[in-house]
């Protein structure tokens, strides 16, 4: 909290009123500027505190959806490169148990968010293996098919390689209990201090999140704004069970909300909340939403066009720089 008032004491936009007068009177590029820098900022902080730990072999990065965990592992590992570190990014999501042996909700449907869901004993397996200096054969998970495959990538770990991955599990010790904690350096990342309404009020960190997803989720994966909407109470039971209980096994927290990333999302989000029909059970939340950005002076085409290509945004936007 501290560092998010300084950060909008630096910029002069304290709530939603002084961040529509600066983009109001043109500012909306200083404002990208700064806090794109204030990410950078952050990253390279992590990143020293990683290279300052000389036993670190595993980096865990966990948050809830859209947080924008991908991008923040890409990032880091340009970070710990100019450390002299030499990151290998790998997925969680390969490490996923063939479909056929996934554990079920009480539903009776698949449960991929569960830690069983994973198969935790072959992944700490390679994981030992690949720090005594094995050679091993990394998996590959056909979503398609719903199975685990093997297709030649093999990986042996030399010196000042570290591994960086990502997934919801990131922080749960029982995703890798073979690893000792001296090796391991822990990420939570997540919307932690978004913008703010008034002196005493601020916006809902998980409707910045929501609105990133529907953004997305619309472009990328062809999901329409209402089922977004109409799945989104799941998954943030899912986060409450399987994410926030283990927020401070954490070294290291990042920030990934931006003080200009609302009235950016705006021009995205009202167009497509706007589509939800009267009928629909997603539409009184379609109105609060529209609510809540209706007050929010939007950035233009322009201004947006300044947002760089390695931004968090960029990944739920479009025009990243990183490979997804």
């Amino acid at each position: 909290m501290k560092e998010v008032s300084i950060w909008r004491n630096l910029m002069a936009a304290n709530n939603i009123e002084t961040l529509n007068q600066a983009i109001a009177s043109g500012q909306g590029r200083r404002i990208i500027h700064l806090s794109e820098t204030l990410h950078e900022h952050k990253y390279s902080d992590i990143a020293n505190a990683i290279a300052e730990r000389e036993d670190v072999k595993l980096v865990l990065i966990a948050g809830p959806s859209s947080s924008g965990k991908t991008t923040s592992a890409k990032r880091l590992a340009l970070h710990m490169r100019v450390d002299g570190l030499n990151p290998i990014v790998i997925s969680l999501d390969d490490y996923f148990r063939n479909r056929v042996d996934t554990p079920k909700d009480e539903k009776g449907e698949y449960d991929f968010e569960c830690l069983e869901a994973l198969d935790v004993d072959f992944l700490n397996e390679q994981l030992k293996q690949l720090f005594a200096g094995e050679e091993v054969e990394m998996p590959r998970y056909d979503f398609p098919s719903g199975e685990r495959k093997f297709v030649g990538d093999k990986l042996r770990m030399k010196e000042n390689d570290v591994l960086i991955m990502e997934g919801i599990h990131g922080l749960n010790p029982a995703l890798t209990p073979l690893v000792s904690d001296k090796n391991k350096f822990k990420i939570y990342v997540s919307v932690l201090t978004p913008l703010a309404i008034d002196l005493n009020t601020t916006m809902y960190a998980s409707d910045y999140r929501l609105l990133r997803r529907m953004v997305r989720d619309n472009q990328f994966r062809g999901t329409s704004p209402e089922s977004t909407i109409l799945r989104w109470p799941s998954v943030l039971s899912g986060e409450q069970k399987y994410i926030v209980p283990f927020k401070d096994n954490a070294d290291a927290q990042f920030n990934s909300a931006l003080m200009y990333e609302m009235p950016m999302l705006k021009c995205y989000a009202e167009p497509l909340l706007q589509t939800i029909p009267r009928t629909s059970p997603a539409y009184g939340e379609a109105l609060r939403l529209l609510e809540m950005i209706r007050s929010l002076i939007a950035m233009t085409p322009v201004e947006t066009k300044n947002i760089p290509p390695t931004s968090i945004v960029r990944e739920f936007i479009g025009g990243s720089g990183f490979s997804y």
